[in-house]
């Protein structure tokens, strides 16, 4: 039987490939819309609809796995992966890009399985530290995948960035059928029904998970709402074009993942995953807040480095917290809401800045979602005698 470390291993891959696929897209979306006639609006549309298909899936995949377990969930999107990247690469029309991304949406909600997994394999005290893996894997996924996007679809074509995605997903889903196993115990699987989003009001009704589950509302949405804003608003100032956008994607990942991938673990058995959560949030809220005082794309640069740093401290820290307050019957319901809370974040953000962007202008609109940023933080200061991840779950 595969050990734990090797079956962490597995998810990361399955995680990083996912995202390889996911970043390839970023930087070449924009123009992809603008092909086919679409403006701001049309784009943000894009952007909603993955969020809000995430947002879906999340809450039902979740739950799914607690049923039937992790594996199935993580194989079967891995193959609606490729047909929605299969689909991106030959849409003839915005209407079938619109449909692309409404699958590959619903696919992307495979995290809270993906998550579920970490937390079926790892002990208590180290589950921050699996969730940190998790985000290595996003982390490096959003370096390589932006720079295949935009070389692919310069030098080889329009169809290939598509294609090799879903190549990717092809590969991961025959590599993961092979290798991972389950991780779900028959004693530990809960019938609960699929379509029930009660969950997300049971744990923001508990009052332990109450805090997290505002922060993972809030953050999502200040942080959707600053990367829909920041190419709006360079392209004005600095006149940025894809390359340089590509470039802050591959600083904001490469920053990721090392923080996440070697530097999280370290920190958090110092200081406890809520100084770390509290510290992301308010660096993220600092950092959001003065993009419109950069005068300079080396000033904006410099202060991506502070912003990627603190991104890359929310999610496991959040995500382990999480994990600590769900007894092993329930770990994908939890998490699911999460991620839910998550999607639902992200949906809602883009619409929100697009709308202030465009009535009020770029300095409010970072203010804005930076100050937004800034009550989750303070939210998270009601995680006050919470145990440390490493802590045993509460009775």
């Amino acid at each position: 039987m595969a050990t734990d470390r090797s079956r962490l291993g597995v998810i990361f891959f399955t995680v990083l490939i996912d995202l390889i696929g996911f970043g390839i897209v970023l930087p070449i979306l924009p123009l992809y819309a603008q092909r086919f006639g679409a403006q701001g609006i049309g784009y943000g549309a894009l952007v909603f609809v993955f969020s809000a298909m995430q947002f879906l899936a999340t809450a039902l995949l979740g739950r799914l796995s607690d049923r039937i377990g992790r594996r199935p969930i993580l194989l079967t999107t891995m193959v609606f992966n490729a047909a929605g990247y299969v689909l991106f690469a030959f849409a003839p029309s915005y209407a079938v890009l619109f449909v692309a991304r409404v699958i590959s949406g619903f696919a992307s909600g495979n995290i809270s399985a993906a998550q579920a997994y970490v937390a079926d394999i790892t002990s208590p005290a180290e589950r921050a530290r699996g969730m940190g893996t998790i985000g290595a894997a996003f982390g490096i996924g959003f370096v390589v995948g932006p720079m295949i996007g935009g070389l692919a679809d310069h030098y080889i074509g329009r169809l290939a960035p598509g294609l090799i995605a879903a190549g990717l997903s092809v590969a991961n889903f025959f590599s993961a059928s092979t290798i991972l196993r389950e991780s779900l115990a028959p004693e530990h699987r809960a019938t609960r029904p699929v379509f029930d989003f009660g969950h997300m009001g049971e744990a923001l009704g508990r009052k332990q998970l109450r805090p997290l589950m505002l922060v993972w509302l809030i953050a999502p949405f200040s942080f959707a709402g600053y990367t829909v804003a920041l190419p709006l608003h360079v392209t004005r100032a600095f006149g940025w074009g894809a390359k340089e956008l590509g470039w802050l994607f591959v600083v904001i990942g490469a920053i990721a993942a090392v923080v996440q991938g070697f530097l999280f673990g370290k920190l958090e058995r110092r200081t406890g995953a809520r100084a770390l959560l509290i510290t992301g949030l308010f660096g993220m809220a600092l950092s959001i807040g003065a993009v419109p005082y950069a005068g300079s794309s080396l000033l904006l640069y410099a202060w991506t480095v502070p912003l990627a740093f603190a991104n890359s401290l929310f999610a496991p820290a959040a995500s382990g917290l999480v994990s600590i307050y769900a007894n092993p019957r329930e770990q994908g319901t939890i998490l699911g809401a999460a991620q839910a809370f998550a999607a639902l974040g992200r949906s809602a953000g883009p619409l929100a800045a697009g709308w202030v962007f465009d009535g009020l202008g770029p300095r409010p609109t970072f203010l804005l979602v930076g100050a937004i940023m800034g009550l989750g933080g303070l939210a998270s200061f009601a995680l006050e005698g919470m145990p440390r991840a490493g802590a045993a779950p509460p009775p």
